[in-house]
């Protein structure tokens, strides 16, 4: 019998075994079969033995090995794994890859690894994504020669240097800063190890350094006084076997665009306290940078490049980025009720309200509460504290287009989408451009026909191409072109094959061969070079001039894992025998009776790649308005998407002519502002104007 044997059998929770383990008992059997420790005097016998079983192993990892959980982290989850556990097995279904947004010491992604999970782990600080290559990693590990590395390091002499010079008699002991030089540097130049063996040391570097650190769990500061001079000692990192994680260091709201999930789980910074700040110390010593640092608290000088989102005044706006970006079937947001509680830098950022309103665009929401003592600086009495679990059931998962479209309505879907009729005859998009609207109507079955029209011939052609061609054979012809044409292949090499990395891009390595492309293109159009040049091209974007040749200068991307991504996922609802694809002027598409008709038309007071030849005039657009008046008459529905205000001018056609309609304001940031107050404020004021 193992303690998950006790917890299935006999309902006990894991914490009261947890508290059995650390007693070293358990309570004798009780007569009373309501009562949590009904059992028989055999499985009381059975039950005890696994506890001194369970004891005698805790006791020797105390003295040889640590767990993940074993480090002092602000707003660590451990303590309510059980509650994450339940609320998930009780609450989702088929759940086999979890994705840990904001993993912190990823206590979670481990729980969820441990269950049989593959789990995608993330974090912006460089020394959790270090600790998740060693605790998630997928590469084997020699443990007899770890366990002798680090029987070698524990026996290395200490020696001044960066550390002492900068962290000595400070956050460290001097001896114990002597010590953490010598071992950083021996771990630095160690041989014959892989990536995930010598990031095993490294966490178990940083987990020795909280241990002896002269802080009170964080390094804002250090104490005025040594109050911890006890000897570093490394341990063995208690790691488990992996095959097929993925562990990442990037901004999560980056990240979010190239993973799927079958659950997303978020855990972001609840208040102005940044974890770059909290951390620096650790961070600097396993990065091993050796940065200049400043100030009492010696801190790195360009930290700030790590600071969150989620820790500044505009949190909501890139928690609602996040969530419209997230492919997952549930998403699962922890967070507090804190909210203006107690001091201000101990204060949510987001409002229970601002959470739930944002995870309604995605889905069903249902609440968790756990009471739970929250972290203050002291100053703040808080009661009635608690950790809430915010589960969101998705309903309407966000298909991207694979084309950066000017004007594409991807970020405002959340909004659009929902004020749709549920079920019409036949659903078309008039002026489909990118697809981001059209596809996702697909994706939500509104009808049981598609009609999608552009006047775009080159845009048209290239769906009616991918809609019938296979995926897999257009993308075999893509990597030919690339790899015929000498352009950049940073899906299979990486960046650094370039000589260059990310920020820089790739413009100079493709700039050359790129206009040999856009040159042969505009010779001999053809579906896959187009597609090539939107993906090598400056921001992903479709332009042609007054003569109908393609000018998009080079970009800094490729074809990369994220373009391939978009493209399978966006084509596997493109082929679809409901879909029919046009080229006609708007005018001369017929309606009928139970047709919906959503109308994303040039707007006739702003500037675009599709608009700036003036190929929208008044008089088109005083004919659209004629044409969704027709619409109305004959029976059938519209939504028309357009601007009333843009820079501060105001649309008067648009304006008169939708006061007989519906209309509806819309705001990516979610602000709840109404027309008259963003008119005033000379912004771009986007609407929905429907006719049901």
């Amino acid at each position: 019998m193992t303690t998950s044997d006790i917890i299935k059998e006999f309902g006990v929770s894991r914490q009261t075994i947890n508290n059995w383990i650390k007693q070293g008992k358990i309570p004798k059997p009780s007569k009373k079969k309501n009562r949590e420790n009904y059992w028989t005097k055999e499985q009381f016998i059975s039950i005890k033995r696994t506890i001194e079983s369970e004891k005698g192993y805790v006791n020797k990892k105390k003295q040889d090995i640590f767990q993940i959980n074993n480090r002092r982290y602000l707003g660590s989850k451990y303590k309510l794994l059980d509650f994450i556990s339940e609320v998930v097995e009780e609450n989702t279904e088929n759940i086999e890859v979890v994705a840990d947004l904001f993993a912190g010491t990823g206590v979670v992604s481990d729980m969820f690894n441990r269950q049989g999970n593959k789990v995608i782990v993330n974090d912006m600080l460089t020394s959790n994504y270090i600790c998740y290559n060693g605790w998630f990693g997928n590469e084997e590990v020699d443990k007899g020669k770890l366990k002798k590395l680090i029987e070698e390091l524990n026996e290395v002499k200490g020696k001044k240097g960066y550390v002492t010079r900068n962290f000595g008699d400070k956050y460290f002991s001097i001896e114990n800063a002597k010590k953490i030089d010598a071992i950083r540097e021996k771990i630095e130049n160690c041989d014959n190890i892989n990536f995930r063996e010598k990031s095993l040391l490294l966490t178990s570097l940083l987990y020795a350094m909280d241990k002896v650190a002269n802080t009170v769990g964080h390094f804002d500061a250090f104490r005025k006084e040594m109050h911890n001079d006890k000897p570093i000692i490394l341990k063995f990192p208690d790691f488990v076997d992996n095959s097929n994680n993925e562990i990442y260091n990037k901004d999560a709201n980056v990240l979010v665009d190239s993973i799927e999930a079958d659950l997303v789980y978020i855990d972001p910074p609840y208040n102005s306290r940044g974890y770059e700040n909290a951390y620096h110390v650790l961070e600097n010593i396993i990065e091993w940078k050796k940065p200049k640092v400043e100030g009492i608290g010696m801190k790195a000088v360009n930290r700030s490049e790590k600071s969150s989102e989620y820790t500044k005044k505009n949190a909501v706006f890139a928690f609602e980025e996040l969530i419209s970006k997230i492919n997952s079937k549930y998403i699962l947001v922890s967070y507090n009720n804190m909210e203006q509680k107690g001091n201000g830098r101990s204060n949510s950022k987001m409002s229970r309200d601002q959470i739930i309103s944002v995870l309604e665009q995605r889905g069903k929401v249902k609440i968790f509460e756990k009471e739970y003592s929250p972290y203050t600086t002291g100053k703040s009495k808080i009661e009635d504290h608690k950790e809430v679990l915010y589960l969101c059931i998705v309903e309407n998962k966000i298909i991207e287009s694979p084309l950066n479209y000017i004007g594409g309505k991807q970020k405002l879907l959340p909004q659009i989408i929902p004020c749709f009729p549920k079920k019409v005859n036949r659903f078309i998009d008039l002026f489909c451009g990118g697809l981001s609207v059209g596809i996702n109507a697909v994706a939500e079955k509104i009808s049981e026909e598609y009609i999608f029209n552009d006047s775009n011939k080159t845009l048209i052609e290239f769906y009616k191409y991918l809609s019938t061609e296979n995926v897999n054979e257009f993308i075999r012809e893509v990597d030919k072109v690339i790899k015929a044409y000498c352009l950049s292949n940073s899906k299979e090499k990486g960046y650094s094959f370039y000589g260059v990395d990310s920020s820089k891009g790739l413009s100079s390595v493709n700039k050359e061969n790129y206009n040999i492309v856009r040159d042969e293109y505009n010779k001999n159009p053809s579906p896959v070079l187009f597609y090539i040049l939107i993906c090598f091209g400056f921001n992903n974007q479709i332009r042609f001039n007054s003569k109908g040749k393609f000018n998009v200068p080079v970009g800094k991307r490729d074809f990369n894992k994220k373009m391939e991504y978009k493209l399978r996922r966006f084509s596997k609802y493109l082929n679809s025998p409901q879909i029919k694809i046009c080229s006609k002027d708007f005018r001369s598409i017929k309606i009928k009776q139970g047709d919906f008709v959503y109308v994303d038309p040039p707007y006739y007071m702003a500037t675009a790649p599709y608009n700036e030849n003036g190929n929208w005039t008044e008089e088109d657009e005083k004919s659209l308005y004629d044409f969704l008046d027709h619409i109305d008459d004959v029976g059938a529905k519209f939504a028309l998407s357009n601007v009333l205000v843009h820079k501060g001018k105001e649309n008067e056609i648009l304006k008169r002519w939708s006061k007989k309609y519906e209309v509806i304001i819309l705001d990516y940031n979610y602000n709840n502002s109404n027309y008259q107050s963003k008119a005033k404020s000379k912004e771009t004021v986007e609407v929905l104007i429907k006719n049901y």
